[in-house]
């Protein structure tokens, strides 16, 4: 087995699933179920398998987390400062979608989450990690996709 002389960070996905309601733009919120963060609200996420790409990761985790099949998902960007997880250096590539309105989770959550809520992006609770941050930029990349 080939070692490295460097560290590696740990790799992520978090998946920024949009919908619209009511006229508002909504994002989809998992509440943690463990540590790091147990009961705060997050991205819907989690580690890459071994053997696994990025965009196949991202959707096991959208559905065995919220039970949402979704199809269409676009690379965001990769976040990768040191600090951005307490379990210690990992780097997540985010994807984001915009689902039918008529998508809904599994309310129960599935795997680490023991809720599934959609939350207005203009009210959102405090977010775990740096998922505010994520979020954010997801919702400017939407509106360039809208104003195109």
């Amino acid at each position: 087995m080939y070692t490295y002389k460097f560290p590696r960070p740990s790799l992520t996905v978090d998946v920024v699933a949009f919908t619209k309601r009511d006229g508002r733009l909504h994002v989809l919120l998992i509440q943690r179920a463990n540590e790091p963060f147990a009961g705060n609200w997050a991205l819907p996420g989690g580690f890459v398998d071994k053997d696994e790409s990025l965009e196949t990761a991202a959707k096991r985790e959208l559905e065995e987390e919220t039970g949402i099949l979704q199809g269409q998902l676009e690379q965001l960007y990769a976040y990768g400062d040191p600090d951005r997880d307490p379990r210690g250096w990992t780097v997540t590539v985010a994807y984001f979608g915009l689902l039918p309105q008529e998508a809904l989770p599994n309310e129960d959550g599935g795997s680490d989450a023991e809720q599934v809520r959609w939350f207005p992006v203009d009210d959102l609770p405090a977010l775990a990690f740096d998922h505010t941050r994520i979020v954010g930029d997801a919702v400017q990349k939407l509106q360039h996709h809208s104003n195109k």
